[in-house]
């Protein structure tokens, strides 16, 4: 067994996941804030492609950002434009794919958070003088601490998981962006069993102890409103 071929896919696995959680964490706010608390023109549509990325197919989300993010694509075209450099198979352009992958693990749950505080609070908040920025970090920020919590979770292991998009915009670059995904399913089509195992079993072993953490939250909430 090849520790080189275990370790390294997982770093880059981590790293991805670490940076797209805290990428949509402040994008996933903002997101729902304006759900939430602001009047949003075609509410409906803006609603429907961000979770959009839950049911649609990851090849097919993968095909589309392929494009976009190509070198004849919109995105693709200004990002090199501006980089001097190709956004597809690098670990720039995996992270892009991945916030957008993930953008619905984000905002759902911090809607959900959001739309329990109570709007008197904020209210006086306003009353006390407290600009919308002030009340969002020292009110609703302080009062959704569960709600960030199980975002950050369901957006790192959505994106410890993820393998279609990825494998459609980054390719599979050791050292680049080959993540544990990608690093198992080619250990099995190379009948190397025991690294897939071993990798398997990291990512089984990361995702349980996650949950626990949110059904702890969970179990935390519903205690509070027993008691």
């Amino acid at each position: 067994m090849d520790t080189g071929s275990i370790l390294g896919p997982l770093w880059i696995s981590f790293k991805l996941a670490a940076a797209t959680t805290v990428v949509l964490l402040a994008a996933g706010s903002f997101l729902a804030y304006l759900l939430v608390y602001r009047k949003v023109p075609a509410r409906a549509v803006v609603e429907s492609l961000i979770s959009l990325p839950i049911v649609l197919p990851p090849t097919v989300l993968g095909f589309y950002l392929l494009i976009l993010m190509g070198p004849k694509g919109t995105f693709g075209r200004a990002w090199e434009g501006l980089f001097q450099s190709s956004l597809l198979f690098t670990f720039a352009g995996i992270v892009i794919a991945s916030v957008i992958s993930s953008l619905p693990f984000a905002v759902q749950p911090l809607k959900a958070a959001f739309a329990k505080i109570d709007r008197r609070i904020l209210e006086n908040a306003h009353v006390l003088g407290l600009s919308s920025l002030a009340t969002f970090f020292r009110v609703v920020v302080p009062n959704s601490a569960a709600g960030f919590a199980a975002a950050s979770i369901l957006v790192f292991l959505h994106t410890m998981g993820e393998f279609g998009v990825i494998l459609m915009v980054g390719g599979s670059i050791p050292g680049e962006t080959k993540v544990a995904s990608i690093a198992i399913f080619e250990a099995v089509e190379s009948l190397r069993y025991r690294d897939a195992w071993v990798l398997s079993l990291v990512l089984a072993l990361v995702s349980f102890s996650f949950l626990l953490v949110i059904n702890a939250l969970n179990k935390g909430e519903y205690d509070g409103i027993k008691g």
